[in-house]
């Protein structure tokens, strides 16, 4: 049986733990949770219309570093007003009712505390997965298939990931989400509304975690997609930090 829902998940920063940017020592993975009906009666036609308005095709991938440094095709960007367009069309996506969860890992000390042998991708996973699964439980989605898409990085790491997410499911002890989750992945030239959504997320969160103190505006609507516990906060529920 089917859940109704969808999952996307992307990345931001790399998970290495031999060669940590100094000015960006974070691991984020952003799982962005689509009821099926709202992504294919909103969410796709909202990016294709998006997509003609600006480029007069949809070829185009949404990558929030090449919006963010306006390099081609986003190069349109350095106008200022086409800029303010552009931003404004983004976030009528995201007033949208689907959810974000994240999980984001220190890198300085995450590697302090586990050492290297543990990966910071597959901690990462598994808090996400873990909090993707209450989200569908609370909407009396578990135990029936929820489809998770990710990025492909790679034959290699596609396998591994794989792998990792079977070991995830097998060993939880969390009632109900082996039988909720299915895996699959798929290239960025698949040109895909999801993972491009996710794309946009992932970073965000990181500068966020990194420099709370700095305007960001990205974070601040991402927010509000974000689940929150009882007392109001995304700590924990739609929002883990580790360490």
């Amino acid at each position: 049986m089917q859940s109704g829902y969808i999952v996307y998940v992307d990345e931001s920063g790399d998970h290495s733990l031999t060669s940590i940017n100094p000015q960006y020592p974070m691991f984020v993975l952003a799982f962005c949770i689509f009821p099926v009906d709202l992504y294919i009666d909103r969410i796709v036609p909202l990016i294709q219309r998006l997509k003609f308005d600006f480029f007069n095709h949809d070829m185009v991938v949404l990558h929030e570093r090449e919006m963010r440094q306006s390099a081609p095709p986003f190069d349109i960007l350095l106008n200022p007003t086409t800029r303010a367009s552009f931003m404004q069309r983004i976030d009528a996506i995201f007033d949208e009712r689907f959810s974000v969860v994240a999980s984001a890992i220190r890198k300085h000390e995450f590697l302090r505390r586990v050492g290297r042998d543990t990966s910071p991708y597959h901690v990462a996973l598994e808090f996400g997965l873990e909090r993707v699964f209450l989200q569908l439980q609370n909407r009396g989605a578990a135990r029936s298939e929820t489809v998770v898409v990710f990025e492909s990085r790679g034959r290699t790491e596609d396998r591994e990931l794989e792998e990792e997410f079977n070991r995830i499911l097998s060993t939880t002890r969390m009632r109900g989400m082996a039988e909720t989750f299915r895996f699959a992945i798929a290239s960025k030239q698949t040109n895909s509304a999801g993972l491009q959504i996710a794309d946009l997320v992932a970073r965000p969160i990181g500068t966020h975690l990194l420099r709370p103190e700095q305007t960001n505006r990205a974070w601040d609507r991402i927010l509000e997609r974000m689940p929150k516990s009882p007392n109001g906060s995304e700590r924990g529920w739609g929002l883990k930090v580790y360490p």
